[in-house]
């Protein structure tokens, strides 16, 4: 059934817009942007943000290997991640799962692209249980999905095989990774190869040409690359090219390419993302919390480059905090203000960003893979994915629509979001999913049994 939404301004494709209606098709996406007056369905709408990157069992993590122990790093980490990844349930990833995507809800994210790699038993034998759950789980919350198979076969930039630890996650070849994406069927929206170090380079053509057969040639890739500054060592030492030189000269990267972190992509790297129309997908709290660096987000934005924003290890669920780790994240690499500012400001042109980069992120080269609509936007032919902000919120309380992006990039959290809608559809009223206390009450049994594994 169609229906109208009216408000008393959107971020639009070119900025504020005032008093607003939303036409929307029964199918969810928006028919047409028109002028209008009250009364309103809320005071200012911006698109929902697509999180780019997931890896949603991780939301377990959190708590967990924060004692000092010398020199920590994003190394150490990992071994506690393959020790959650060695022991959690299908049942356990469901209600983590769950939990994690209601979070993500809540905070305005509107579309999760998850970089799943858990794909076998605890003790590596095959079953899709596990992916299974992390499905279910989005639909029971009602957060539409972009799942990405992660294909994982070595442990290092030496080729040696992957080790006990990811028995979870690899696969033996390139064929039978592709036998898990096939029988994954729809559910597949993309692929993923893991990182250089967990997928030969010689392998990736072959992946890539057996990804178009099965899912189509404009279908997401996303990778992780240059997270680490060891990573980039190790790459070089062996394979004499820093990771994104050694990917640009080994596949033919385009706008279904998301590169994942780029942290310490050089200044000609950067230029050759830009060039082929590529993106980087950015998880400033992620980053923050593994100690990874700070990517040169001013200089790619002032130059029009791609970004997207994903929330990772979901150890902190919430879109306009990753936005705003971003943007403090260069004011304290350059001890100065507003580095992702324009005339406008910095909270619209930021969220608009990483929400036009977000949408191509999940939907690969044309938008296809998340159905007929396009996502990120608010603008006929996309999907009705809606944040509706207060005007009363404890951080936007006086502000009008001129200063309420800024104030809530600035201060603000989920607290000021008044409701959440995908496809037209409200999932998210004053701070509040469907089901919530059944949510909260199942993730805290399977944190308690998840304890006692790890």
């Amino acid at each position: 059934m169609s229906k109208t939404l009216t408000f008393r301004g959107i971020l639009g494709p070119k900025g504020l817009e005032y008093d607003r209606s939303i036409d929307i098709a029964a199918d969810g996406t928006i028919q047409a942007v028109r002028a209008a007056r009250a009364p309103y369905d809320g005071f200012l709408a911006i698109a929902g943000m697509p999180n780019a990157h997931s890896h949603v069992f991780q939301h377990a993590l959190a708590g967990f290997g924060e004692k000092a122990r010398g020199d920590d790093s994003f190394w150490s980490w990992r071994e506690a991640m393959y020790g959650l990844a060695g022991s959690i349930t299908a049942e356990e990833v469901f209600a983590v799962a769950r939990h994690g995507y209601a979070r993500m809800l809540r905070a305005g994210f509107t579309h999760v692209a998850e970089f799943h790699y858990l794909h076998h038993q605890p003790d590596g034998g095959r079953g899709p249980e596990a992916t299974h759950a992390v499905l279910a789980a989005a639909a029971a919350v009602g957060l539409p999905i972009s799942l990405l198979p992660v294909y994982y076969r070595t442990s290092g930039f030496d080729g040696a095989g992957a080790t006990a630890e990811q028995r979870r996650f690899a696969h033996a070849s390139v064929d039978d990774f592709l036998n898990t994406v096939q029988a994954l069927g729809a559910a597949a929206a993309g692929a993923a190869p893991h990182s250089l170090r967990a997928v030969p380079p010689a392998e990736l053509a072959d992946l890539v040409t057996g990804v178009d057969a099965v899912l189509g040639s404009e279908s997401p890739l996303h990778i992780h690359i240059s997270e680490q500054e060891r990573e980039v060592e190790e790459c070089r030492a062996v394979l004499d090219r820093t990771p994104i030189d050694l990917l640009a000269d080994t596949v033919a990267l385009g706008p279904r390419w998301s590169l994942v972190h780029a942290t310490h992509a050089t200044a000609g790297e950067r230029s050759r993302l830009r060039e082929c129309g590529a993106r980087v997908v950015l998880c400033p709290l992620t980053e923050a919390y593994l100690g990874d660096g700070i990517f040169p987000a001013r200089e790619h934005f002032v130059a029009e480059g791609a970004a997207a924003v994903g929330t990772d290890a979901n150890v902190r669920i919430c879109a306009v905090e990753e936005a705003r780790q971003l943007e403090y994240g260069q004011r304290l690499r350059d001890r100065k203000r507003a580095r992702l500012a324009t005339d406008s400001g910095t909270g619209a042109p930021v969220w608009s960003w990483l929400a036009k980069g977000g949408g191509e992120a999940v939907s690969g080269s044309c938008g296809s893979r998340t159905g007929s609509a396009s996502i990120g936007r608010i603008e006929p032919g996309y999907r009705a994915d809606l944040v509706v902000l207060r005007k009363d919120g404890p951080h936007t309380a006086g502000h009008g629509l001129e200063t309420l992006l800024d104030a809530w990039l600035i201060g603000g959290d989920d607290r000021d979001i008044q409701a959440v809608y995908i496809g037209g559809e409200r999932r998210v009223e004053r701070g509040s999913v469907a089901d919530e206390a059944e949510i909260r009450s199942d993730f805290g049994k399977a944190m308690r049994e998840i304890r006692r594994a790890i």
